[in-house]
């Protein structure tokens, strides 16, 4: 396992990060199971653990919480999670980016996680309801008291991400230290903007989603029939129909990844994570494991380096800079789920003809 330094946090961090959203009710239901899979990644020299409050509506965090105690691996863990999402109960003001839900949100996180501190405390997405600078205020409060260490945001587009260092500059604030977009061979679109402004920033970059929905594990290819009625096919079909053009697309580029990665000696997924990390940008690349021989087949390839040869030819079939998906199907901003946002009121237009 190689290590590097996490941003400006001073967090000397394993090059592929263990994600746990898999681990609960939505993935691996058993605790003790999952305990064991992160123990083995913890022994295999991965140091840095992320999760999320909504995971599985925190069981995520209580398991990933077990491992560290049972395994008294707290100290030698940077143990990150994620607050923004609505968890438990039922009506307004129980998620977002509020001074009011994060404080009451790490408090839940660190009581599930059985911890005294995080040391990386992420913003899972943006918050128009929120000025920014109330969120980094209490964020900045947050580390002042101990309760987390560094902060960042996840999935933020880059204008957002400069609009809240020029924020932080102006007010005197903390700022964010790190990124999580997703990013992989079929999701190049953050090459464009997104890394290069966190390269500018001295941000660290911890990029998820690198098997693209599983896309690079070599379980969908072109010309073998999809089950649209199981698993993550059966969630979002419209991203697995192979009849759409967009899959096909997808379909198409795997089938070159995998002749390259046949050619090159290793399994289409280690070629997917050994890309994500050969960017200069990049930290660290999740791995979402289920099972433990997931998390076999995922490390097996922790020291592969690609060549500018191959890297050359991964650009011939996907160019940088380019999306064959929206890498992030789970979240879109106001302005493009709101259409009241994009329209001038009917009045204003009735008066203009």
């Amino acid at each position: 396992m190689r290590y590097r330094v996490l941003g400006g946090t001073g967090f000397e961090v394993s090059t592929y990060c263990l994600g746990t959203m898999m681990f609960g009710a939505v993935g691996n239901p058993d605790h003790q199971d999952s305990v064991r899979v992160i123990h083995a990644a913890l022994d295999r020299g991965v140091n840095f653990v992320d999760t999320a409050d909504m995971y599985s509506s925190g069981e995520s965090e209580e398991i990933v919480g077990k491992a560290l105690r049972d395994s008294h691996r707290r100290e030698s863990t940077v143990l990150a999670t994620k607050v923004y999402f609505p968890v438990g109960g039922e009506g307004p003001n129980r998620g977002g980016l509020s001074r009011r839900w994060i404080t009451r949100a790490v408090e839940n996180s660190l009581r599930r996680l059985g911890a005294d501190w995080i040391d990386l405390y992420q913003v899972h997405r943006p918050d128009h309801r929120t000025d920014i600078e109330e969120t980094l205020d209490v964020l900045g409060d947050l580390v002042g008291q101990g309760k987390i260490r560094a902060f960042g945001c996840s999935t933020f587009p880059a204008a957002e991400i400069v609009e809240a260092h020029a924020v932080a500059e102006r007010r005197g604030l903390r700022r964010f230290r790190t990124e999580q977009p997703p990013y992989s061979l079929l999701a190049r679109g953050i090459e464009t903007s997104v890394l290069p402004v966190a390269q500018r920033y001295g941000m660290g970059v911890l990029t998820w989603s690198p098997l693209a929905s599983g896309f690079l594990t070599g379980a969908y290819r072109k010309g073998r029939p999809i089950d649209l009625s199981r698993g993550r096919a059966a969630l979002t079909p419209h991203r697995f129909d192979p009849d759409l053009p967009g899959n096909a697309a997808k379909l198409d580029a795997v089938e070159e990844f995998v002749a390259l990665a046949d050619e090159i000696g290793c399994s289409l997924p280690e070629l997917a994570l050994a890309f994500a990390a050969a960017h200069p940008a990049v930290t660290s690349v999740i791995i979402g494991p289920r099972t433990m021989d997931q998390l076999d087949g995922l490390l097996k390839g922790a020291s592969l380096v690609l060549t500018d040869e191959v890297l050359d030819r991964i650009d011939a079939i996907v160019p940088p800079g380019t999306d064959l998906y929206r890498a992030d199907g789970a979240w879109q901003p106001p302005s493009l789920t709101r259409p009241a946002l994009r329209r001038r009121p009917v009045e204003e237009r009735a008066a203009a003809e």
